[in-house]
């Protein structure tokens, strides 16, 4: 299983991401509130301004306060060291 770090020593499963959103359209904003009422939201953001929406192929949602773009670099990094290791 590999790990992402979406900031703050809180990690997530790689493979159960469906995607990272940005969090500033209303369609995303209802999704977070959604997430919400069914009690399915998780902050991750530490109190911090939530810059990113994560969706997870189990219906919860994470919030984090890392960028959309610094979640990805994190991603490509883990892949690329992983490829590194079975050479």
């Amino acid at each position: 299983m590999k790990l992402l770090n979406i900031g703050f020593g809180s990690m997530l499963s790689q493979e159960r991401v469906l995607s990272i959103l940005a969090p500033d359209s209303a369609p995303i904003k209802r999704v977070m509130q959604e997430a919400k009422d069914r009690g399915m939201l998780i902050d991750a953001s530490y109190g911090r301004k939530t810059k990113s929406v994560i969706l997870m192929d189990t219906d919860h949602v994470i919030l984090s306060a890392l960028t959309p773009e610094s979640l990805t670099a994190r991603w490509s990094d883990s892949e690329a060291a992983d490829e590194e290791e079975r050479e």
